[in-house]
């Protein structure tokens, strides 16, 4: 069984609630009213938030199992010992990255270190763990309300199984290079935009002991999640990103045995 965490920051969904508005802040007007309409439209889209929407995809296999967590709870719902029970953390955010405390921080990239699996959706791509853990900003160009073609370049990968050489998402936020992430240990998805434009969208890195996954589609108010190629991947990236293998401590051992002694010691024995 894979233990799944969804993460979401669950801010856009609930309007002005979390908001935390300055109104002596010239954006303050502008802010509320994206605020109330990104609360309306998400509503349509994901009516029990986008981590219930993702939650409920993951819920379909058998081999999943899946608890979600958010930022208003005690430790944004992600204590030790839910990390520590925890196989592959997926991450979406898009407009609170700065208040996930650095010690919550902390906490995922040691977890990604010592083997846990981490997968961040759409506007992750600058949350604070996944900048922590690549050591890059995580910056790029986007546009909203335009139409993706997804192409598959990794046909092999185990992400990539079940998935056509290419599929459209007819409404999704347009994402496009100078996407400063580091080199990909694998580049599965390049996506293009009607406008013209094209964007790394599906990448893999190792870091320690752990595997990482980055993936574009999911604008909080399109239907992207909703789409049985985006769904399929989600699933097999949750079990490629699964450990393999899992340390309890990150150390640096003295070697005061040699390896040769070892082997000796063992011909021996």
């Amino acid at each position: 069984m894979i233990k799944v965490t969804v993460w979401n920051e669950n801010v856009q969904e609930h309007g002005l609630q979390f908001a935390n508005l300055d109104a002596s802040q010239p954006r303050s007007e502008f802010i509320r009213k994206f605020l109330l309409k990104s609360e309306r439209e998400i509503k349509v889209v994901h009516p029990n938030g986008i981590h219930n929407t993702l939650k409920a995809l993951f819920e379909e296999e058998d081999d999943i199992q899946v608890r979600t967590a958010t930022l208003d709870m005690p430790e944004c719902g992600l204590t030790q010992e839910v990390i520590d029970d925890t196989d592959v953390l997926v991450w979406w955010a898009h407009i609170a990255h700065d208040r996930v405390p650095d010690e919550i921080v902390e906490r995922v990239h040691r977890a990604i270190l010592k083997g846990m699996g981490f997968i961040a959706l759409h506007s992750a791509h600058q949350c604070k763990p996944l900048q922590r853990t690549l050591g890059t900003s995580g910056a790029l160009k986007w546009r909203e309300d335009d139409r993706a073609r997804v192409w598959c370049c990794a046909p092999t990968h185990p992400i990539a199984q079940g998935i056509p050489e290419s599929f459209d998402l007819d409404e999704e936020e347009m994402y496009c290079e100078f996407f400063d992430i580091p080199k990909p240990d694998d580049l599965i998805f390049i996506s293009w935009y009607k406008g013209g434009e094209v964007f790394r969208s599906g990448c893999t890195w190792t870091r320690g002991m752990g595997k990482i996954f980055y993936f574009q589609p999911g604008h909080e108010t399109q239907r992207s999640y909703y789409n049985p190629n985006v769904r399929r991947i989600l699933k097999n990236a949750v079990r490629w990103a699964a450990p393999v293998k899992r340390i309890s401590e990150i150390s640096c051992p003295h070697a005061e045995v040699s390896a040769e002694a070892k082997y000796a010691q063992a011909k021996q024995s």
